[in-house]
C-alpha cells in the first residue's frame, strides 16, 4: 500500500507502509512442532543451529535469521518448557562447566580408566588425519564419525585466531609423517576464503611438512547435485563485491 500526503510546499510526498509478515496459523506451528520432534528425535542430541539446518533442507521453513530467532529457537524454547521435549535432547557446545577430574579414591580411578581406555589408532599409520570445520553449529554432525576413527576434530569458528593455528601448525610438526587435512566449510565470499587462510597459516607454521589439504564441502557441484538451499550473498562482506557463486 502506498499513502500520499501534501507537503507545505504543494509538492506530493511518497512514504510506503511497512509489509506485514504472513503469521502462521496455529494449525501450522503445531505442524511445525511435530516436525522438529521428529527430526531431533531422530538425531538428538542437537544443536538449534542443527535443528534449523534440517528444517531449511526439508522445506519447512526458509533460510533467515527471523526463522532461526523468531521461529525455531521460540519454538525449541517453548516446547522444552511445556514438556514436549526433553531438555537433554537440544545441546549447547558453546558452554560447559570448567572443573578437573577427580576421584574418591584410587581404585574407582583405575575402574574408570579401564573402562573409557581407548587405544590410539593412528601410531602405526603411515599418515596422520584431521577433520576441519567452519561451523561449531555442525560439529555434532561428525564428531559421532571422526571419534570412532579416532580423528581429530578442529573447529575454526569462523577466521581462526593464529595463535590457534600456531599450535595446530607446531603440532602437525612434531608427527614426521604425511598429513592429511580435510576442511568443511559454507559456500560464501568468507567462507571460501577461511580454508585458504587455514591452509596459508599451517603451512607457514610447519615448514617442509609434508601436508595435503583438501576441501570437502560444500562445493559449488554439490550445490547443484543436492539442490542445497542458498540466500542472497551478505553485502556486509567485505569480500562479496568479487564473490561468483
Amino acid at each position: 500500500m502506498i499513502l500520499t500526503e501534501k507537503g507545505k510546499t504543494g509538492k506530493t510526498a511518497y512514504r510506503s507502509s511497512p509489509i506485514k509478515r504472513k503469521r502462521r496459523s496455529k494449525q501450522d506451528i503445531e505442524s511445525l512442532c511435530r516436525d522438529i520432534l521428529e527430526i531431533v528425535a531422530k538425531q538428538q542430541p542437537m544443536t538449534v543451529r542443527q535443528v534449523f539446518y534440517r528444517l531449511v533442507v526439508a522445506g519447512k521453513i526458509k533460510k533467515t535469521e527471523a526463522e532461526y530467532k523468531g521461529t525455531v529457537c521460540r519454538l525449541l524454547a517453548g516446547m522444552r518448557r511445556r514438556g514436549e521435549l526433553p531438555y537433554e535432547w537440544i545441546a549447547d557446545n558453546t558452554r560447559w562447566m570448567r572443573k578437573p577430574d577427580t576421584y574418591s579414591g584410587l581404585d574407582e580411578m583405575l575402574r574408570l580408566s579401564q573402562q573409557t581406555y581407548r587405544r590410539a589408532l593412528w601410531n602405526d599409520q603411515d599418515a596422520y588425519v584431521e577433520v576441519w570445520l567452519e561451523k561449531e553449529a555442525l560439529a555434532g554432525v561428525l564428531v559421532g564419525t571422526t571419534a570412532e576413527y579416532d580423528v581429530p576434530l578442529m573447529v575454526t569458528r569462523g577466521y581462526p585466531s593464529i595463535s590457534f593455528l600456531h599450535s595446530a601448525g607446531e603440532a602437525i610438526s612434531a608427527i614426521e609423517k604425511p598429513v592429511f587435512l580435510y576442511y568443511f566449510g559454507d559456500r560464501d565470499p568468507s567462507g571460501v576464503d577461511i580454508d585458504r587462510f587455514v591452509e596459508s597459516e599451517i603451512r607457514k607454521h610447519a615448514p617442509g611438512c609434508d601436508l595435503t589439504f583438501q576441501r570437502v564441502a560444500v562445493l559449488e557441484e554439490q550445490i547443484e547435485e543436492y539442490g542445497l538451499p542458498t540466500r542472497p550473498t551478505k553485502k556486509s562482506d567485505s569480500r562479496a563485491k568479487n564473490f561468483n557463486g
